[in-house]
């Protein structure tokens, strides 16, 4: 599994003008399957992509933002303003799960997804 081509998949966590929005905020995936989630933020304001339950039932090889390589158990990804980041995972677990961004107040506005994960 860590040898094949992952499908990549750009998510935005806010907009350039200032939205509080997902950029998809619905992501179908298929249990089993390497992805790239490229996460940007081209918004002023800092965000978060949580996905607890979904990150429970996925395998994380890896994550990689700037020049470091994080290895192990992640539940959220924090992304300052122009922050990028590469999220290697494969869904395990077929689904839905709730994605929103955890700053009090960005959820409530709008900044809220949804992940579903299909049987292969």
């Amino acid at each position: 599994l860590a040898q094949t081509t992952p499908v990549e998949l750009k998510i935005s966590l806010g907009t350039s003008q200032g939205e509080l929005k997902f950029v998809p905020n619905s992501l179908q995936l298929k249990a089993g399957t390497k992805y790239k989630l490229i996460l940007d933020n081209p918004s002023p304001n800092k965000h978060y992509f949580t996905a607890k339950d979904f990150a429970d039932a996925s395998w994380t090889q890896k994550v990689e933002a700037g020049k470091v390589e994080i290895k192990g158990a992640i539940h959220e990804l924090e992304l300052k303003p122009t922050g990028q980041a590469e999220w290697f995972i494969t869904p395990m677990k077929a689904g839905s799960y709730k994605l929103s961004c955890s700053i009090p107040g960005h959820a409530e506005a709008g900044m809220m997804g949804e992940i579903v994960v299909s049987n292969s």
